[in-house]
């Protein structure tokens, strides 16, 4: 049990379900500012020119630049959206993070090699392993990567309460009286406070560094309010955020792949994909809408929206600090009304959300998230070493089948699907056949099949343990205990480090178009107690006395059985609803350990040491899960 709480801790609060994925939202942002008709671009050039003065080692030349890709060393303004909400929690943030950390050019690094990958993916497995070698990386350039966007529904849509609900009444359920954090309430929030410094811009007096600092900061506002309204726009994030986390993330999963038929707020009936599913038209789609909102930014910037821009608020030339990754309700904030028409010109271009649970709710989906009870009967075949006795050293081969109950917590895919955060303890029975060999080398004691076997048919007591670790095997009960009253985010990001292969990553699945292979070493060990029922386990051996004359010893004996698989492959995986079924073959080793022995022909004698047996062989499980 002690096992299981650690994971748990580990997991607590992780759930990625981020919408696009870093190279979608840059190429979004991209589109949009390429739209751009030339008086608008012309503007948002000066604008840009006039930030970056102190900034020139950072930030590209020019307001976007298509051409950058693997090892950037600058950023341009279409990669800020994509840095907002994953890689950070705040516009005040995400600035930061760009102007003055190392690491963010590691993860534009890292993600214009996805946008590569993606590219040339032909097979859904293809794009799954991209995305496994991509969040590892991410992972270690940002170690919060996994958490930021997990503690709330800052990404996602609220669903609709009722089938009559029109787009104004939406859009004020987003932003008053607290509501739960959702995507269009971030994008209100930050892109008011986007339009407010915008307009100070052509109304005040400033000096050419204050100007400088207030641009930054406009854009800076305005950049994380795209990554959430690009997030509006992602199949798994409209189909709606209620449910647990498994299905929260397993409806989000499959929408984004599978794709989901909306109609926007003015009628339009579009099909959406998502994160990793992007489409040219769902990449044009969001950019046009994207535009609209740079748009009215400029607009502020020229003076065209003063009128509509009054706020009591204390004025500020840095950019907002409001968090979305340690909040789960939108504050209050007073809004000037005279604004509603802008936001409204957007809001109309946005889909249209799912109901709420009940009656006409979208089908939803689980992942494999949650804690389990299975069963899993199987069948071996091992190679062996010989047998017990000091003289049995031909190879041999012994088989068996056996069952066992198991209860565990599922974690797969915490990252992507190539995780594996399976932890569990087994407990069942194993029967195995008598081995191909006899403990004597004589072809006539053939005749007598399995009696003279040189290691009998016997039965055992099993039990099994499964449990991720960071470096070594079985690292995670002594680091996790520490960590949980040191450090808990350090605990979490060891453990998502560890569900997804490890600090040295080479336990990460394999997708193929045939199925999944996964090198999984130090992850698992199965012990079986042989010998443990009423009638103790019991063999022939020999020996030669010094005439040459052989003599016969009939043995009784236990045994403790250790195993360690070394490399699994599920030809298929299903899931459904709460319950899972896999095929699995596990390619293992391990050993034999005999003791508890005596002498039953003679019990005045002593009896012969027995040795150790090493064994290789494969076993064919049946896996069968019901999660809770």
């Amino acid at each position: 049990m002690k096992i299981f709480c650690t994971i748990i801790l580990i997991f607590l609060g992780v759930n990625i379900s981020n919408a696009w994925v870093y190279p979608e939202h840059r190429e979004i942002a991209l589109q949009a500012i390429e739209k751009l008709s030339i008086h608008y671009r012309t503007l948002l050039d000066k604008l840009w020119s006039e930030a970056r003065i102190g900034y020139e080692s950072r930030l590209t030349e020019t307001v976007i630049d298509p051409s950058l890709s693997t090892n950037p060393q600058f950023l341009d303004y279409a990669s800020w959206p994509a840095i907002s909400g994953d890689h950070s929690c705040s516009a005040e943030n995400m600035l930061n993070i760009i102007l003055q950390s190392d690491w963010i050019l590691d993860v534009a690094d890292i993600t214009a090699q996805l946008k590569i990958d993606l590219f040339f993916a032909k097979e859904s497995d293809d794009r799954i392993n991209s995305l496994r070698d991509s969040d590892l990386s991410l992972q270690a350039a940002d170690p919060d990567y996994a958490t930021r966007a997990g503690s709330n529904n800052a990404h996602f849509l609220i669903p609709l309460s009722d089938v009559n609900t029109d787009a104004l009444s939406y859009g004020y359920s987003c932003v008053k009286d607290n509501p739960e954090l959702n995507a269009i309430g971030v994008y209100v929030w930050y892109h008011y406070s986007a339009l407010l410094k915008a307009a100070r811009l052509s109304n005040e007096n400033l000096t050419p560094e204050e100007r400088s600092e207030l641009i930054l900061a406009t854009l800076a506002d305005e950049a994380f309010a795209l990554h959430f309204l690009q997030d509006v726009f992602a199949a798994g994030h409209v189909a709606g955020s209620w449910g647990d986390a498994s299905q929260r993330k397993g409806t989000h999963d499959y929408y984004n792949e599978h794709g989901l038929k909306v109609s926007t707020w003015d009628g339009e009936s579009i099909i959406l994909t998502g994160d990793a599913w992007m489409r040219n038209e769902d990449a044009e789609r969001v950019a046009a809408v994207v535009m609209l909102s740079i748009q009215q930014i400029l607009d502020a910037v020229s003076g065209k929206q003063e009128a509509m821009l009054y706020s009591t608020e204390e004025k500020t030339s840095l950019p907002d600090n409001f968090n979305v990754c340690i909040t789960e309700f939108i504050p209050e904030r007073k809004i000037d009304k005279n604004i509603l028409p802008l936001l409204t010109t957007v809001l109309m271009k946005t889909p249209q959300p799912g109901l709420k649970q009940g009656l006409g709710e979208m089908p939803r989906f689980r992942a494999e998230v949650g804690t389990f009870v299975g069963f899993t009967p199987s069948m071996r075949g091992s190679i062996i070493s010989g047998g017990f006795a000091p003289n049995e050293k031909t190879l041999g081969v012994i088989g068996g089948i056996d069952a066992a109950f198991r209860f565990g917590v599922g974690l797969t895919g915490v990252l992507n699907e190539a995780g594996d955060g399976l932890a569990f303890i087994e407990f069942g029975w194993r029967q195995d056949g008598s081995s191909s060999t006899g403990f004597v080398d004589a072809p006539e004691t053939s005749q007598f099949g399995a009696l003279f076997a040189a290691i009998p048919g016997r039965s055992a007591f099993s039990a099994r343990v499964r449990l991720p670790f960071f470096l070594i095997p079985g690292d995670i009960l002594i680091l996790g205990p520490i960590l949980f009253l040191a450090d808990p985010d350090a605990l979490t990001n060891v453990g998502v480090t560890a569900v997804n292969g490890g600090f040295i990553p080479w336990q990460v699945g394999i997708a193929t178009s045939f199925g999944r292979f996964q090198f999984v070493l130090g992850r698992e060990v199965g012990v079986y107690f042989f010998g443990r029922t009423k009638e103790r386990d019991a063999l022939w051996a020999y020996s030669t006395n010094e005439t040459g004359d052989l003599e016969l010893y009939i043995l009784s004996y236990r045994s403790t059985q250790f195993e360690f698989p070394i490399l699994e492959y599920s030809p298929f995986r299903s899931f459904a609803t709460d319950q899972s079924s896999s095929l699995l073959i596990q390619l293992y080793g391990g050993f034999d350990i005999p003791h508890n022995v005596e002498l039953l022909s003679d019990p005045n004698l002593a009896a012969p040491e027995l040795e150790t047996v090493w064994f290789l062989g494969a076993r064919l499980l049946f896996d069968w899960r019901h999660y809770f």
